[in-house]
């Protein structure tokens, strides 16, 4: 889709075209004129496919600066939440558009102050209902309402606050669901809160001639051996390895560290600094190697990643490739 045939203001396609996008995604093609035209959506594509600029662009077209709170975007995690409000921002900053990121780990006081001056929320679940019991922020002027990497939210146990959330949101909103997967949770988060959606699917999967596959047969003792020959004589770029639990991640991170890798962990028994700063570290290159759980690493964008490893087999077909 041509950008001048998306209907966006002059303060968006400026910010669009200072951020470099030269082409659309195909979850953005599809999402942008249903969005636009008021339809809620259920949009379904992989971690990485351009959902926050799916959801963000038609939203930023339709909200008015200074009008007070009027989205609220809910993610899995902090650094996703983090991430989109970046995003969020950079394609507004023309628009005089303020979206602000609220998540549990860091003082409450800022984010109380942040809120009464913010268009757009994004925040994860827990810390956007320690709000609405201390009454610091209300919904009641909300008309869009985002579910973002709404599979993840679910399978880490936030359905049920979700629900709870929704129901402090008007009856009356655009409501928008994006999830890698139809797991129960979501289908029923669908048919109970979406009005008459629009499907939208793009590719599941990473093309297959895009994407080489290699599994090792071996003894558990033998795999850290493996890992540091892969990382230290095969890989050429950036790698992010997969752990099953906070504790595999920090004991293989201080293990490769002293086999002289640089290397930093991500889960989310850190706190926000420690993981953000591995993010940063991440992205300019500063490490090679970024050890995780699959839930602290869901849906961020993270360039460069030549190689993924997964130490841990993943409980499911789909955590494996939609990661």
């Amino acid at each position: 889709m041509d950008l001048n045939n998306l209907k966006l203001n002059s303060n968006l396609i400026k910010a669009i075209k200072e951020m470099g996008y030269t082409e659309f995604t195909e979850i953005q093609n599809k999402c942008i004129p249903a969005i636009l035209e008021g339809k809620d959506i259920f949009g379904q594509s992989k971690t990485g496919s351009g959902k926050t600029a799916a959801f963000g662009l038609p939203i930023l077209q339709k909200i008015k600066p200074g009008e007070g709170l009027q989205v609220l975007i809910l993610t899995p995690t902090r650094e996703l939440c983090v991430q989109v409000t970046q995003v969020l921002n950079n394609f507004g900053k023309y628009s005089k558009i303020k979206a602000v990121s609220i998540y549990g780990g860091v003082g409450i006081e800022p984010q109380i102050r942040d809120i009464k001056k913010a268009d757009i929320v994004i925040g994860t679940p827990g810390r956007i209902q320690d709000h609405l019991g201390r009454k610091t922020i209300s919904f009641q002027n909300i008309k869009y309402l985002v579910l973002d990497e709404a599979d993840r939210m679910f399978d880490i146990g936030f359905i049920n606050v979700v629900e709870r959330i929704i129901a402090h949101t008007p009856k009356e909103k655009q409501t928008l669901l994006f999830s890698a997967t139809l797991s129960e949770s979501v289908n029923h988060i669908l048919k109970k809160h979406l009005k008459n959606p629009i499907i939208i699917k793009s590719s599941e999967y990473v093309e297959p001639e895009k994407l080489k596959q290699i599994y090792y047969s071996l003894e558990y003792y033998e795999k850290f051996s493996l890992l540091v020959h892969l990382l230290k004589k095969e890989t050429f770029g950036i790698a992010l390895v997969f752990c099953a639990t906070r504790r595999e991640v920090d004991l293989l991170t201080r293990n490769l560290r002293k086999q002289g890798i640089k290397v930093m962990g991500i889960h989310g028994g850190l706190t926000q600094n420690r993981r953000q700063q591995a993010l940063n570290q991440l992205k300019s290159e500063n490490i090679r190697v970024l050890v995780a759980t699959d839930v602290a690493a869901r849906g961020l964008d993270i360039p460069n990643i030549t190689h993924v490893y997964n130490y841990d087999v993943p409980k499911t077909s789909d955590e494996y490739i939609h990661t």
